[in-house]
């Protein structure tokens, strides 16, 4: 009988929490980054330094800006992989960066993923795609 109650808890654990036990390795989260008409790269939504408890337990229930971070790291994912094959990865990045960082028509845009390794005592940065410039159209936002 309590074979049964733990078979079952531990078929109810991970759809009540999802993380648990999800991923078989934590490998590192691509970086977005942008720039307009060759300023410097700006981070896209980066994370803020502290978050509230009110905040926090409002972003459990409602945090549509983090899903839609989620969705980007995952095309930048699928765009590190295999950038040949990625053609409507790399599109829909682009368009979701240029509506997000409010290009205005006519500037010249570039995208970029930054992948964060540990080199001993200190991190590495290394660039894994870099996107062609566009100018950006009448139409993007």
């Amino acid at each position: 009988m309590v074979s049964v109650i733990l078979r079952l808890l531990s078929l109810y654990l991970p759809v009540l929490f999802p993380s648990w036990r999800f991923f078989k390795t934590v490998g590192p989260s691509p970086r977005v980054e942008y720039r307009i008409n060759d300023s410097d790269w700006i981070e896209c939504r980066h994370r803020p330094h502290h978050v509230g408890v009110g905040r926090m337990l409002r972003r459990m229930l409602w945090n549509p800006r983090w899903n839609e971070q989620l969705f980007l790291v995952s095309l930048s994912e699928r765009l590190a992989s295999d950038p040949d094959q990625a053609g409507h990865a790399r599109q829909e990045l682009e368009d979701r960066l240029i509506r997000l960082s409010e290009a205005p028509p006519g500037s010249i845009f570039a995208f970029r993923l930054i992948f964060l390794t540990r080199e001993e005592h200190r991190i590495g940065m290394f660039i894994e795609y870099e996107s062609p410039t566009i100018t950006v159209p009448d139409n993007a936002l």
